[in-house]
């Protein structure tokens, strides 16, 4: 049995059907679970409560915990730790292989321009600090050979079914209503994105792997990092639209945030998009082919037209 904890999610959905390559024992867990493969196993849980995580876990042989939380600093302080804490103590208590899914908010800020597995954990904001202490629990775990465990950390996301990234609200919907496309702070910066089927399939892969696990991985991502403005020119082109764009300063997160509230909690991450931002796959290209940008984009906006 494979469980994906948090299954209803940008990647949880993604990464059942790429389960299904390796095994006809999934179980789908979150508070109204849909099938994606015929011999799905539904599980509808409140993952807040340890003892349900528990049963959930309970006969799995690897858990993928790929849950998302609203993007709200007060609830990430209040529900990662717990739910890392009941998922560790039910993979140790089950023996249950963990997958995690991350993403880069630990990293140092001097590592953005160039972020590899080995970079170092110096978050500069409080959702990164969140990251980091949970992170920091699974390799605790792993220290003490009680957990076998792997992370797998993406890029921010960009592909098809990925309604909230900022690729999709900033740039793709802007363009699709005839609008000029948005880009945060600097648009002449590079930016990586992961693909979200490559990082699904990755995911699924590395958590069949025996040899994948007690380390970080990051998830495969076209090494030919674009600015903003030519990932705005990729999709305009593709759209067949002009490639009308501005760029959004941080001072206008927080005033749009007394209307947005989720843009509000977006400014403390705008260090992100003021320098390169460049994610090093290296590692795990040499065992899995990345798509390209301008296919993504091809498939992105054909996906949704």
């Amino acid at each position: 049995m494979q469980t994906i904890l948090g299954a209803n999610g940008t990647i949880g959905s993604v990464l059942a059907k790429e389960l299904a390559i390796y095994t006809d024992k999934i179980r789908l867990v979150s508070r109204s679970p849909r099938k994606v493969n015929e011999t799905d196993e539904l599980f509808p849980a409140d993952l807040s409560n340890p003892s349900i995580v528990d049963q959930a876990v309970s006969g799995s042989d690897v858990v993928y915990l790929v849950v998302g939380f609203d993007y709200k600093l007060k609830i990430w302080e209040e529900q990662w730790p717990r739910i890392m804490r009941a998922t560790l103590d039910a993979c140790i208590k089950y023996k249950t292989r963990l997958v995690f899914f991350d993403n880069v908010y630990s990293y140092d800020i001097n590592s953005i321009p160039h972020m590899t597995e080995d970079s170092p954990y110096n978050p500069p904001s409080k959702k990164g600090a969140v990251r980091k202490q949970i992170a920091q629990m699974i390799m605790d775990e792993v220290k003490s050979g009680r957990l076998l465990a792997l992370i797998a950390r993406s890029a921010d996301f960009y592909g098809p079914d990925n309604k909230n990234s900022m690729v999709t609200q900033m740039i793709y919907n802007n363009l699709l209503k005839g609008k000029s496309a948005s880009w945060p702070v600097d648009k002449n910066k590079k930016h990586s994105f992961t693909f979200t089927p490559d990082a699904a399939k990755a995911t699924a892969l590395l958590g069949n792997t025996n040899d994948a696990y007690n380390t970080v991985w990051h998830l495969p991502t076209d090494k030919n990092s674009l600015t903003g403005s030519q990932i705005i020119e990729l999709f305009a082109r593709e759209m067949k639209v002009s490639s009308r764009s501005s760029v959004v300063p941080v001072w206008m997160f927080n005033i749009i945030g007394i209307f947005v509230p989720v843009m509000k909690e977006l400014s403390e991450m705008m260090y992100q998009y003021d320098r390169d931002y460049f994610f090093d796959s290296s590692k795990f290209d040499k065992r899995f082919k990345t798509t390209s940008y301008q296919e993504g984009v091809r498939i992105t906006v054909n996906a949704k037209s």
